[in-house]
């Protein structure tokens, strides 16, 4: 059997035909069956606007069912599929439109208003992915919704797959930490081969129902969240407004998921803004927590409630896209609550190694997926660290119309340079230290990262998150504080704004200072912050939810 997108499709319209494909959350779902049909016709749509084998579509919307049927029918004939992040600016997804050469963009009513008043190297044809209609040129969003809807039975359905092993399925232009943004070429093998891989890992059947959170056009969801249920008879359920707690909590109540992949952000909201302040409330339970015995007893409990929180099903909570903080991965692990970490990168398609619900080890992305194939590179023998670098058939084919970026991630012996530092520990569990270009050259030349600082910085209390650079050769830790919990403490000022406004500057001084203390205490003497500043808003992230560290260098 082939490895592409289509011959998998293939087997699961054929097997699954009349169980639930692609839904809204509570919505009457798409069946396979009907999946099928919709895939085809609007294969023959896209065909019937000139679209032929290896030109370039684009997808900019919102997740829903549409969009995995835009994306099928774009490998069917085969086309290349450019996903464009919902979050990216009206110039992003113009610079991306222009450079792929797309030459038909699906979109979203919601984001259609990023692409007018824009012009295009090449003008592509536009087609509202919830209507299948083409745009007229020059329609504004105000017009969008009187477009009548098109029949897609009036269309023949596509006849056989036409794409190949190693002819590109995807391109996927990444939002980097760094702020470059590039077209990583990824083929029908790289995303195939992964999503039918990723069953070694983590068995997927017909009765899993997946709840997506995650944008469909980042790699993590599109092959994790999209190809591997279709490709084994499981359903996806999607959400029709952001995943903010008040949609996300209803919709977990009535999906029921037994499997979500999720970024850590997700969970360390959770825990740091509703789980542990009940442990910080009173000075019994304060006292109790700290000691390991009854911590542990308090996080069963508290796992619990989350796991009744989440429906009650959920047999496994991946989290990948970013480093998950050690204290929320200690409570995970305490509270027996099913999670797996995993770890890869756009240019893997993205998965590279992962631990399983039974496999959970503190601080590790676990081992590396089967027929992968993991090594360091310039290893450090005081630490056993060095460059991670990948060899399997996930890695991509490169990056589109750079050619000389594309040869400096790839060895001379064809391995891919994932840019992070890790280590593998005596049962080739991996640990990832940081990103190498994060590094911090100390005063004196010592190696400093970050991530490390961060992760002691972002177990103190009051902790959401926290940012460590270099300012003027200074080491600077920006830190964002839960302000709702510090101000829950002096509720009964409230009547005397000015006094209140006092009291919660006085405590978050205090606060910094303790955190600044504390830290410098655990790290070692080229690592300590000389100095320790208050973040007021959130940091601003990539769409995995990765800190854009460029934008605080400033």
């Amino acid at each position: 059997m082939k490895y592409t997108i289509p011959s998998f499709l293939e087997v699961s319209f054929e097997k699954y035909g009349h169980l639930p494909a692609l839904t809204f959350a509570g919505e009457t779902p798409l069946t396979y069956s009907q999946l099928k049909t919709a895939t085809l016709q609007v294969a023959s749509l896209l065909a019937s606007k000139g679209i032929e084998r290896g030109d370039k579509v684009a997808i900019l919307s919102t997740n829903m069912p549409n969009w995995g049927v835009a994306y099928f029918a774009i490998s069917w004939v085969g086309a290349i599929a450019v996903p464009i992040l919902p979050d990216f600016s009206p110039a992003e997804v113009n610079t991306i439109i222009d450079h792929s050469e797309a030459k038909v963009v699906f979109v979203s009513e919601n984001l259609y208003y990023k692409l007018e008043n824009e012009s295009y190297a090449i003008t592509p044809e536009i087609i509202l992915i919830e209507k299948w209609i083409s745009v007229p040129a020059g329609s504004s969003a105000k017009d969008l919704p009187n477009l009548q809807e098109v029949d897609l039975g009036s269309f023949e359905e596509f006849g056989a797959p036409l794409a190949e092993e190693e002819e590109l399925a995807s391109i996927i232009y990444t939002s980097g930490t760094t702020g470059s943004s590039k077209g990583v070429m990824l083929t029908q093998k790289n995303l195939s081969w992964t999503a039918k891989q990723a069953f070694t890992m983590q068995a997927v059947y017909e009765h899993d129902s997946f709840l997506s959170i995650l944008p469909l056009s980042h790699t993590y969801e599109n092959t994790l969240g999209l190809l591997l249920p279709i490709f084994h008879g499981g359903s996806t359920h999607y959400l029709r407004k952001p995943p903010t707690a008040s949609v996300l909590l209803p919709a977990m109540q009535l999906v029921k998921p037994t499997k979500m992949l999720s970024v850590p952000l997700v969970i360390e909201k959770i825990f740091k803004g509703k789980i542990y302040p009940q442990f910080q409330k009173s000075p019994v339970v304060r006292t109790l927590y700290k000691f390991p015995p009854m911590r542990k007893l308090l996080h069963r409990v508290a796992g619990k409630k989350l796991m009744a929180t989440f429906g009650g099903k959920i047999d496994f909570f991946g989290i990948g896209g970013a480093k998950l903080d050690g204290t929320v991965e200690r409570f995970l692990k305490e509270a027996k609550f099913p999670y797996a970490i995993g770890y890869g990168l756009t240019e893997t398609s993205p998965l590279l190694a992962g631990t399983t619900p039974q496999t959970p080890r503190v601080g590790s992305t676990g081992t590396a997926l089967q027929g992968v194939q993991l090594r360091l590179a310039d290893v450090d023998h005081a630490t056993g660290e060095g460059e991670i670098q990948a060899f399997g058939p996930n890695v991509m084919k490169g990056y589109y119309k750079a050619p000389e970026l594309t040869a400096g991630v790839f060895t001379d012996d064809g391995w891919f340079r994932t840019g992070d530092l890790g280590s593998f520990d005596r049962d080739g569990f991996l640990r990832i230290k940081g990103r190498i270009k994060n590094m911090i050259v100390g005063a004196s030349g010592e190696n400093i990262y970050p991530e490390e600082i961060e992760s002691v910085i972002n177990r103190m209390r009051y902790v959401l998150e926290s940012v460590v650079v270099e300012k003027k050769g200074k080491l600077v830790a920006l830190i964002h504080l839960n302000m709702e919990e510090v101000e829950s403490q002096y509720q009964n000022m409230k009547h005397d704004a000015g006094v209140f406004a006092d009291k919660i500057n006085a405590r978050k001084d205090e606060i910094l200072k303790e955190i600044h203390e504390k830290v410098n205490a655990q790290v070692n003497k080229f690592s300590k912050l000389q100095q320790v500043l208050f973040h007021n808003e959130p940091f601003e992230k990539t769409p995995t939810q990765k800190i854009k560290r460029f934008l605080y260098h400033k």
